[in-house]
């Protein structure tokens, strides 16, 4: 049985990282400038470089695609974890409010430096992750707040507290980027809605951190999100520290949340709709699980960017929003197949 999910793991694996250099490739060839493989090629390989393509694929193109790949797989991850530690479907950074809980903290840091943001700078640069990790820490201890019961925290009544936390940091970003300058409002207003427009190299080293040492963190222990599906009262018996253990795993989703969100907004349901495609292609073990939902997002989020950068071309759409629209109707599907059961 064993051999068989690594077979069937590794199966899809390759198949999603072909998909994945495949849109790659559509990303780098194709938009307003159209670029030749051998001119790419070249251009990488630095033999005969030239200005525009230069220009084109390490200045606008190339950190893009990375960005657009690191986010997705962020939120996948986080979102699988998440739904693993509240053995609910449902759960994501979305809803949970972790998300609004950074985008809040970032827009007050915008706020705190008016006028002083290029989005470009290394300040703002490592200084909004940070600040996304606080805001989404201070989500994660309201929901706790409000969510312990009987010394433990009640799963289904976290979800609906993190539902009410998130309306609230929602409804303050909005109230406090209305306090905003012009330049700074419509920043934050693009943001707010999931773009990764600016991406540039200082964004990818900002998050690279966060993903390299806490992705690896959950994988390491995914076993007890097996063992957390069973109940609590079972883990405990196998010895399982639940709480410190969840504690564990919501500190690093938090932590990679707050990363996603400062470089990119709020493009949050990916990490709802990923780890459930993610189930269906390699079940609910958690080590193969994670893997497959960080790739299966990062496919969502490439395309998805490709779509809202070409589609409406020269108008842009901010990417939260087409993956929204893709990812609904898979959503609503799954909905219904449920309710068939």
């Amino acid at each position: 049985m064993h051999k068989q999910m690594a077979r069937r793991f590794w199966t899809v694996m390759l198949i999603s990282i072909v998909f994945i250099f495949a849109a790659i490739y559509v990303s780098l060839t194709n938009g307003e400038f159209d670029i030749k493989v051998i001119d790419i090629v070249k251009t990488l390989l630095r033999v005969d470089p030239n200005s525009e393509h230069d220009l084109v694929i390490f200045e606008f193109r190339l950190p893009r695609i990375l960005i657009a790949s690191l986010i997705g797989f962020g939120f996948a991850v986080a979102g699988a974890t998440l739904q693993g530690i509240s053995r609910n479907g449902l759960a994501d950074p979305g809803v949970l409010g972790i998300n609004s809980g950074a985008g809040a903290a970032i827009v007050i840091f915008m706020l705190f430096f008016e006028g002083q943001i290029t989005g470009s700078g290394w300040l703002s640069t490592l200084a909004m992750p940070l600040f996304g990790w606080i805001g989404g820490l201070a989500s994660a201890l309201l929901i706790y707040l409000f969510s312990w019961r009987n010394g433990k925290l009640d799963s289904e009544r976290a979800i609906l507290v993190g539902i009410a936390i998130g309306f609230g940091f929602g409804a303050l970003s909005m109230f406090l980027s209305l306090k905003m300058n012009p330049q700074d409002f419509e920043m934050a207003t693009v943001w707010l809605n999931g773009s990764i427009w600016n991406a540039n190299w200082k964004y990818i080293v900002s998050i690279l951190p966060w993903l390299v040492i806490l992705v690896p963190i959950i994988i390491k222990k995914s076993y007890i999100l097996d063992l957390l599906q069973l109940g609590e009262d079972r883990a405990i018996v196998l010895g399982i520290r639940t709480e410190k253990e969840k504690n564990v795993f919501l500190l690093c989703s938090i932590g990679i949340v707050s990363a996603c969100v400062s470089v990119a907004g709020n493009i949050v349901f990916v990490g709802l709709i990923a780890p459930h495609i993610a189930k269906r292609l390699v079940g609910i073990h958690h080590f193969w699980l994670i893997p497959v939902s960080g790739t299966v997002g990062m496919l969502m989020v490439i395309v998805s960017d490709y779509i809202a950068r070409t589609v409406f071309s020269p108008a842009e759409l901010p990417v939260g929003i087409v993956i929204s629209i893709i990812g609904v109707p898979y959503f609503i599907y799954l909905l219904f197949k449920d309710s068939k059961k």
